[in-house]
């Protein structure tokens, strides 16, 4: 085999093509993917010859088929969740749970009947789809799905409320995940957000004052990634139906997070639902689908019929609406909520939340020698640490956990170390994300349920 230490010996890109050793290649990738790579393939080559590196002939082929490999990975990859948070917004925040993920399946596979009535052989309405259930299980008159709940706030805002004003507590003019906030949306909507109160006090004569002949609704934000404590007060959501009753207009609560059950009842912290928040008199209630709730992402509006109805015919919606697969995942993930007593095994998102810690403990004990024995120079030991919820659900309340605590006790400032180590993790065939802190990587084992698939994904780690 040649070797190629000057530019000149490099061959063209179709003396490249034309290698027997590359016939596999096009055949497997196409004509069109393989040039392209060997192009790049053989610019790398002719910059690391002028560099003073030579290399075999046969290297090509082989740099050739990684280059094609790494082009065509799909970006998006599923990864190991061991940050501690469970309903992390950047990994994709709830998983589905087999039924869903089989509905999928089901409804991809080929024709539906999603804007189609197959008994009057008509068009039909996609969200009757989801509404009896979403009704059934929130005690709603009606419900429409979009795309996400800032798309459920947007849209409500711009039926109901268009040029008009909308009245707020500034404690809750919220900042959520990627910098968009409600007084931004408030104002694509098209309305007028009107402050009441401040910071960390507001009363119910504070909105009584901002009342006027252009309030077009009232509405109440559920505190996301953040709670105000100390001296503080709030409207309660009764104290701000009532008010709104009193004036003739809507009252909108936007959840957020909208858990469908009392989490209380799992031995968790309370959080507010969707049938709490329309029985304490809100109008309409906005809330997401991928996080408490456990299903797709979406943005769920339940409550009156005739602001359903209002905000169903407004152009927008046809914008926002849901894909055909999240709703057959989200159907899905509903009918799991009619069997209370099996939920919490059935949802991924509630099982992880209530997993018990003994177990955890237990699963950590098993996997910190195997984790060890890729990792030598580090000392891996089994730490109690605290998850998170996550997704601004809860975002006080912490969850008993156990990690795998991954440190370099002999260096003196490890966070180089550490930050190769997890990137080395990162790097597996399915990525391992974990988190740095107090000079440790920590691998927060609350959401790991497959411990041999964790094992066997160990034999392509590679350490610096």
């Amino acid at each position: 085999m040649s070797t190629i230490d000057t530019p000149n010996k490099l061959p063209s890109v179709d003396r490249l093509l034309n290698d027997p050793d590359i016939e596999l290649l096009l055949r497997e990738h196409g004509a069109p993917v393989v040039t392209r790579c060997a192009r790049n393939v053989l610019a790398s080559a002719r910059q690391q010859v002028l560099a003073g590196q030579s290399f075999e002939a046969g290297d090509l082929v082989s740099n050739l088929a990684e280059d094609i490999a790494r082009t065509l990975r799909p970006s998006l990859q599923r990864v190991i969740n061991l940050t501690g948070t469970v309903l992390h917004t950047n990994l994709g925040r709830a998983a589905l749970p087999g039924v869903a993920i089989d509905a999928i399946a089901e409804i991809a596979r080929g024709a539906s009947n999603l804007e189609f009535d197959v008994i009057a052989g008509k068009r039909g309405d996609r969200h009757q789809h989801t509404e009896a259930l979403l009704c059934q299980l929130t005690g709603a008159e009606r419900a429409i799905v979009v795309n996400n709940n800032a798309a459920a706030v947007l849209l409500t805002l711009n039926s109901l409320a268009r040029r008009k004003e909308v009245p707020v507590s500034r404690g809750e003019l919220i900042e959520i995940g990627g910098a968009f906030r409600m007084p931004d949306i408030m104002a694509r909507a098209g309305c007028k957000l009107v402050e009441v109160g401040t910071t960390n006090r507001t009363h119910a004569a504070d909105f009584e004052s901002a009342m006027s002949s252009r309030t077009a609704l009232l509405m109440k934000v559920h505190a996301s990634n953040y709670e105000i404590r100390g001296f503080t007060k709030d409207v309660s959501e009764a104290e701000l139906a009532r008010i709104a009753q009193a004036h003739d207009v809507p009252m909108v609560s936007d959840l957020g997070s909208g858990s469908l059950v009392d989490l209380e009842d799992y031995g968790l912290p309370h959080e507010p639902t969707v049938s709490e928040a329309l029985t304490a008199g809100a109008d309409l209630v906005t809330f997401s689908g991928d996080k408490l709730l456990g299903g797709p992402q979406a943005g769920i509006i339940a409550g009156r019929r005739d602001l359903v109805e209002k905000i169903k015919r407004n152009p927008m919606t046809r914008a926002m609406r849901p894909d055909k697969l999240t709703l057959a995942a989200l159907d899905a993930v509903l009918r799991l909520y009619t069997n209370p007593a099996q939920l919490a095994e059935a949802l991924p998102t509630l099982r992880w939340l209530t997993r018990d810690l003994t177990a955890i403990e237990q699963l950590a004990s098993r996997l910190a020698p195997v984790v060890q024995g890729y990792c030598e120079d580090f000392q891996v030991t089994v730490e109690r640490t605290l998850a998170q919820v996550g997704s601004g659900a809860l975002p006080v309340d912490k969850l008993e956990s156990a990690a795998l605590k991954i440190t370099r006790p002999d260096l003196r400032r490890p966070g180089k170390a550490l930050k190769n180590t997890a990137r080395a993790f990162r790097e597996l065939p399915t990525p391992v994300v974990g988190r740095i802190s107090d000079d440790a990587l920590w691998f927060d084992l609350r959401c790991l349920e497959d411990e041999a698939e964790f094992i066997d994904n160990l034999r392509g780690l590679v350490l610096a």
